[in-house]
């Protein structure tokens, strides 16, 4: 997936994209120094991964989960998390007029604690294209700035606001077209860096220990969510990709439309079923330009 047409600046101010607010824009900007020498080779290979097989599975390579391309736009996302552990998510460089803007999770740039309180930003943001076994082939981007809704900031269970922008410390050379308001029920593709997976045939492999990028396709779903809560803004195909996956892009009719926020479960007739006894499912709401557009405004102007 490389940079498309120039053309794709054309997005900008286009029906749809709304024009910057900065009444719901919180814009954080994050201490540099330091950052690039903190992750070093051994304190990644130190974070933890998901369970390994039993001896003698087979690996599995299907819609729930495979490879991913060599990629130069989405890569992993390293930070210190609000309690002080290290810990890393999914990220797109997206085009953008100052060509140094990427985008992830809302939760992978500022969360709460487990009752949601005592909200926090993460520190030592370290952006890292292409990562593949331990490798940098495409360098390394510390982040300077995140942008994320008010709304997130304020509540980090509304999902439809766990969206992010993050701004580089310098221009990468690639970016993915992104777009808003888009069918959300078209074909998709969705990647990530996933830490751990729920299926045998890819637990211990490269693609789902945050070592390669995965992927997941198919027709992306409305979470149908719990029968006494109603649904969800959120959209996803099947996936069996886990942590580390969140922030990675939805990329349907050559754009990101969505970022992986969450795991959902449906039956075969779209209804909400429990954990482990139906289809895992992993999406994020579809971007639009109420939410999304001035979040993309304010940091590609950064």
């Amino acid at each position: 997936m490389r940079m498309n047409s120039v053309a794709a600046l054309l997005l900008l101010g286009v029906p749809g994209v709304a024009a910057a607010s900065p009444q719901d824009v919180v814009v954080h900007d994050l201490d540099t120094n330091g950052v690039a020498a903190y992750w070093t080779p051994e304190r990644i290979a130190a974070m933890p991964t998901g369970p390994t097989p039993p001896p003698g599975t087979p690996p599995v390579d299907d819609a729930t989960g495979a490879p991913g391309p060599a990629s130069r736009t989405i890569g992993r996302l390293f930070f210190v998390d609000r309690d002080g552990e290290d810990s890393s998510c999914t990220a797109t460089v997206v085009v953008s007029a100052n060509r140094s803007t990427a985008v992830t999770g809302g939760h992978c740039v500022h969360t709460a604690n487990l009752i949601g309180q005592d909200p926090r930003w993460h520190t030592k943001m370290l952006f890292v294209p292409g990562f593949r076994d331990g490798a940098r082939p495409f360098g390394e981007f510390v982040v300077r700035r995140a942008v994320v809704h008010k709304t997130w900031i304020a509540d980090d269970q509304r999902t439809e606001f766990d969206q992010a922008f993050v701004v580089l410390d310098r221009p990468s050379p690639d970016g993915e077209n992104i777009a808003f308001d888009r069918p959300a029920d078209r074909f998709a593709r969705e990647y990530g860096y996933p830490r751990a997976a729920g299926q045998p045939g890819h637990q211990g492999r490269p693609e789902f220990t945050g070592q390669r990028l995965a992927q997941c396709w198919g027709k992306p779903v409305l979470n149908p969510g719990h029968p006494e809560l109603g649904p969800e803004n959120v959209w996803g195909v099947p996936c069996d990709m886990g942590g580390g996956s969140s922030g990675g892009p939805r990329i349907s009719g050559g754009a990101v439309v969505g970022v992986n926020i969450q795991s959902f479960n449906v039956d075969a007739d779209g209804r909400w079923c429990p954990i482990g006894e139906c289809v895992r499912h992993l999406g994020g709401a579809q971007f639009s330009g109420k939410v999304t557009g001035p979040l993309y405004e304010r940091a590609q102007r950064s």
